[in-house]
């Protein structure tokens, strides 16, 4: 019999919230923290009832408690649209009534992929869509940070994670081809660096973290591969080789949970890659690849795949 302890679940008693937890980086972040004993706190707008907009009904905020559950934590799926104040609010209330505190928040809402379009100037795009998508990516996380703050600032020590795409360095010099989704991915470094400032005297810390490149069911099923076969995608789109699984940026959030001198970040933009460097984790299948330091010697230069994996 395997006796838990703080080394093997260190997260145990602790209550979370990943806040867009239906697939992808949300759900591989919600796993990784429950299979370190948390409890958490699931939320997206796809159940087993109903389908976002998104229009995926493979992937169900249900079927990702259930994986936290069976991971070793507790997982609790609470629909939420986090456009709607009202849902976000009885969220946060649910929590504080059923736990009274709140130690991490990951703000994860997007959902705007089916809204993206490259190769067109702004004026071409359509307006409605691109303001879907700052709505998707940049309002629901500032609800929800309004209205889990509070919570989470009651006890010291919290966690704020903002999910993103891109670090400060990347984004900072680089039009990421479409002005909404430049938007979109940018505010929530932004976010971080306020948020930052803001939690600092209340014991807490506020980072930005990216994974590089993520091979979520979206990405997979574009690419016409699964996870089993993914590499079979790296003929035709060479740079996919340094792709990560959703367990690799999970085991990062997971990792600055667990450190408690996690607020030597706080305010930074920071990356799965370069976390597992710090930490030592790997991914899924053992390695550390580094996707953002891979881009980025590759605008330079012809980088070695294996370098970055």
């Amino acid at each position: 019999m395997t006796t838990e302890t703080t080394e093997t679940k260190p997260l145990r008693g602790r209550v979370c919230l990943v806040a867009g937890a239906t697939r992808g980086a949300g759900r591989g972040i919600a796993v990784q923290l429950g299979a370190a004993g948390a409890t958490v706190y699931v939320t997206g707008r796809t159940t087993r009832e109903k389908v976002s907009e998104v229009g995926r009904a493979t992937e169900t905020i249900e079927e990702t408690a259930e994986l936290v559950t069976a991971a070793g934590g507790e997982g609790i799926a609470v629909p939420t649209d986090h456009l709607e104040q009202d849902q976000v609010r009885a969220l946060i209330d649910r929590i504080d009534r059923e736990r009274g505190r709140l130690d991490v928040l990951v703000n994860d809402v997007w959902g705007g992929e089916h809204l993206l379009v490259f190769g067109k100037k702004t004026w071409e795009n359509d307006l409605d869509g691109g303001l879907r998508m700052l709505e998707l990516g940049i309002r629901t996380h500032v609800i929800t940070s309004y209205t889990a703050l509070p919570l989470l600032i009651r006890n010291p020590g919290g966690l704020v994670v903002e999910l993103t795409d891109g670090t400060t360095e990347y984004n900072g010099t680089r039009f990421r081809e479409n002005l909404f989704y430049d938007l979109a991915k940018n505010a929530p470094l932004r976010m971080a660096f306020g948020l930052g400032k803001e939690l600092e005297e209340h014991g807490a810390t506020a980072v930005a973290l990216t994974p590089g490149w993520l091979r979520s069911e979206q990405m997979l099923a574009a690419f016409g591969v699964t996870e089993e076969n993914w590499r079979d995608a790296v003929e035709k789109i060479p740079g996919f080789a340094v792709a990560e699984s959703p367990a690799y940026v999970g085991r990062a959030v997971a990792a600055l949970a667990a450190d408690a001198g996690r607020n030597r970040w706080n305010g930074q933009s920071l990356s799965s890659g370069q976390l597992a460097k710090e930490y030592g984790f790997t991914d899924a299948d053992g390695s550390q690849p580094d996707a953002w330091g891979f881009m980025l010697a590759d605008e330079t230069g012809d980088p070695d795949v294996e370098d970055y994996r």
